[in-house]
């Protein structure tokens, strides 16, 4: 049986795993069997670079981090080694670890977590093709334009046709 301070450094691991899990918006979880140094190194400094945090963890830890809860889902994909990433927006941990399971084939996505939903792999495909909010914005801002434009020569089309007709 493990000593007491082992068992409370465990305690203290599964409540920073359940912290982290609580406070992402998208979580992501890989088996990254197979990838090389360099090709790991890239991935997790991508990761990095998004602000998505990318940890692997036992998967017994993990399971009792989400007991109760509602990821409890996720544990149907804590089989073999896991790797989580957990992200403050819903799609970055998604759209870098798609990518870069095209990329290289070694890495596979298990599963996710996104806005009180556990997500396969497909689900979280699709959340990875999702545009980013400035990728929304920007198409939401290209069709206020577009009709406001629209508008506007319908307008000077109209004072056009009376000038036309009053001269």
């Amino acid at each position: 049986m493990p000593s007491q301070k082992i068992l409370e450094e465990k305690k203290g691991i599964v409540a920073g795993i359940k912290e982290d899990l609580e406070n992402s918006k998208g979580t992501v979880i890989v088996d990254s069997r197979g990838l090389t140094v360099e090709e790991d190194t890239a991935l997790r400094v991508a990761l990095r670079k998004a602000g998505v945090k990318y940890v692997v963890h036992k998967n017994t830890l993990v399971t009792k981090a989400v007991e109760g809860t509602s990821m409890e889902g996720l544990t149907k994909y804590l089989k073999g080694p896991s790797a989580i990433a957990t992200a403050p927006d819903y799609t970055s941990a998604a759209k870098i670890l798609s990518e870069y399971a095209k990329k290289y084939k070694q890495l596979s996505v298990k599963g996710g977590f996104c806005d009180g939903e556990v997500l396969d792999a497909a689900g979280v495909e699709r959340l990875a093709n999702v545009p980013s909010k400035e990728g929304l914005l920007s198409m939401l801002l290209s069709a206020l334009t577009g009709n406001i434009r629209g508008f506007a020569v319908a307008v000077k089309a109209v004072a056009e046709k009376k000038e036309h007709q009053g001269a």
